[in-house]
């Protein structure tokens, strides 16, 4: 990662204990912006408080996006924002939610950030927004043959119908793409404001929150020998660092303009499964794929855009190889000396 001028900005980030956005938010202290970062939960942000530049340039504020106008005074005085709080699987109360639940906690919290946002004196420089692959992919446009890019918006009847998605999921993908759409509308009628959102496939990676998230769970189950199936799904990988160094760059070049697609390669569960063994032979990778099912088709996507933003990504092998450190810094596997020394 090259390094990013500094320039003496204050910005906000919502949802700033998140596994994207605390990464975000130690790039921009690093950069020397003074940083608002909005938490549902204040103990849950600890973390943020022990990074470099966070004694003299963070200011963590307890902040629910679903309250109208919550961000009202909170915005005064800054220069961006990057929303990135919405409701996740496994995460927030998003266990025990509805459907409808999902959707509209996801869509008031993008609606309340841009509310506040348009209602500011001075203009924001821009607005970036933290969407998902989930709202690209499931195009009607999808054939066989596509290269998926930014042109394509995934669509609600399309996705309900998808036989593979289990419930949370598919909840989590709708509220994702109804959260983009309403987002996308509202700029379109509030023209002060300038948006971009970073649409990033599975996001892998060294957390510094101390938990691990829903996709790093992926590779930690499969090392852990806890996943005996592979799924019979394709997914794209970025690493975390990568992601977050991406929605800074769209926040900082005048150029960037409308979405962009974040991904490092694009890979069948039972391909991932074949990486890591090879990568770290000493763990067994337990989960064997069923072969009596045929494998879910591979699909192409396109990284031109956020490559001319200057983004340069991480070989997926290397952010495994930071990944599994930080599962075993957490406690969550052996190290490598241990399992070697057990003859395992």
């Amino acid at each position: 990662m090259g390094s990013i001028a500094a320039p003496a900005e204050t910005v906000c980030v919502t949802g700033a204990s998140g596994f994207i956005a605390s990464w975000i938010v130690k790039f921009l202290l690093e950069s020397g912006y003074n940083v608002k970062g909005t938490v549902r939960n204040p103990e849950n942000a600890k973390h943020l408080l022990k990074l470099p530049g966070a004694d003299d340039r963070l200011q963590l504020i307890a902040a629910d996006i679903c309250t109208p106008n919550v961000f009202d005074s909170i915005f005064e005085g800054c220069d961006g924002v990057f929303h990135t709080s919405t409701p996740t699987p496994g995460a927030y109360d998003a266990a025990s939610m509805s459907e409808a639940g999902y959707i509209e906690t996801a869509v008031k919290g993008t609606l309340n950030v841009l509310e506040s946002c348009a209602k500011l004196k001075r203009p924001l420089k821009r607005l970036v927004l933290t969407s998902s692959m989930a709202a690209v992919h499931f195009s009607k446009k999808l054939t066989p043959d596509s290269v998926i890019d930014e042109t394509f918006f995934s669509d609600p009847e399309v996705i309900r119908n998808l036989p593979f998605l289990g419930e949370d999921f598919k909840s989590y993908v709708l509220s994702k793409t109804y959260a983009e759409k309403a987002a996308w509308d509202f700029v379109e009628e509030h023209k002060n404001l300038n948006m971009v959102s970073i649409n990033p496939v599975m996001v892998m990676g060294p957390t510094l929150q101390g938990t691990v998230n829903s996709t790093n769970s992926f590779p930690l189950d499969f090392l852990s020998g806890e996943l005996k199936t592979i799924p019979n799904a394709v997914r794209g990988w970025i690493g975390v660092k990568d992601c977050a160094m991406a929605h800074i760059l769209a926040y900082e070049k005048p150029e960037a303009h409308g979405r962009y697609i974040v991904s490092e390669s694009t890979l069948h569960f039972a391909d991932l499964a074949t990486v890591l063994r090879k990568l770290f032979p000493n763990y067994q990778v337990e989960a064997r794929e069923d072969v009596s099912k045929p494998r879910a088709p591979m699909y192409a996507v396109s990284t031109q855009r956020v490559k001319e933003l200057g983004l340069v990504v991480e070989p997926l092998e290397d952010v495994l190889k930071d990944t599994v450190e930080c599962f075993i810094s957490l406690g969550r596997l052996k190290p490598y000396k241990s399992l070697e020394l057990n003859g395992i």
